[in-house]
């Protein structure tokens, strides 16, 4: 595909064919790995929550919220039935003791750990069934840029 831009300032052809096909080969993946290990019953904003509060720690219902782009009674509301699940749990912020910090429960790792090594085991096996040592180079570099086009 040739690198064109788009005259009325948008993207060009190949950005907007490559953002196409990367949200649907990720809807793919993402439901083939979600048969890979039983969802407990959590929805997918509770599971980016907890997933969320074990990759960067403690933080307030307004931190996540904003972490998460949702608005806070969202985020208070994920953290309410994680919280009843036993999977997070609230203390006093030491700094300010009106304000509550959410933490992930060891229970709350044990199941984010056995859901990522269910997930990863299928795709680990998939990635070395289907594809050459290039194309596994390749994957690895593709996830860099990735990351870099999310943080951005």
């Amino acid at each position: 595909m040739r690198e064109t831009s788009n005259p009325s300032g948008g993207v060009s052809e190949s950005s907007a064919r490559a953002a196409h096909d990367l949200r649907v080969a990720f809807s793919r993946l993402r439901r083939r790995m979600r048969e890979t290990y039983d969802p407990g019953d959590l929805t997918p904003s509770q599971t980016s929550a907890l997933s969320r509060l074990d990759k960067d720690g403690e933080a307030s219902v307004s931190e996540l919220a904003v972490a998460e782009r949702v608005r806070h009674q969202s985020a208070a509301t994920t953290v309410g039935v994680l919280a009843e699940r036993g999977l997070v749990a609230r203390r006093a912020d030491p700094a300010d003791g009106r304000r509550q910090l959410v933490h992930v429960t060891e229970s709350g790792h044990t199941f984010l750990e056995e859901r990522r090594r269910a997930g990863e085991g299928w795709l680990s096996g998939a990635v070395e069934a289907q594809c050459t040592e290039e194309e596994r180079r390749t994957l690895i570099e593709a996830a860099a840029l990735l990351e870099r086009i999310v943080r951005s």
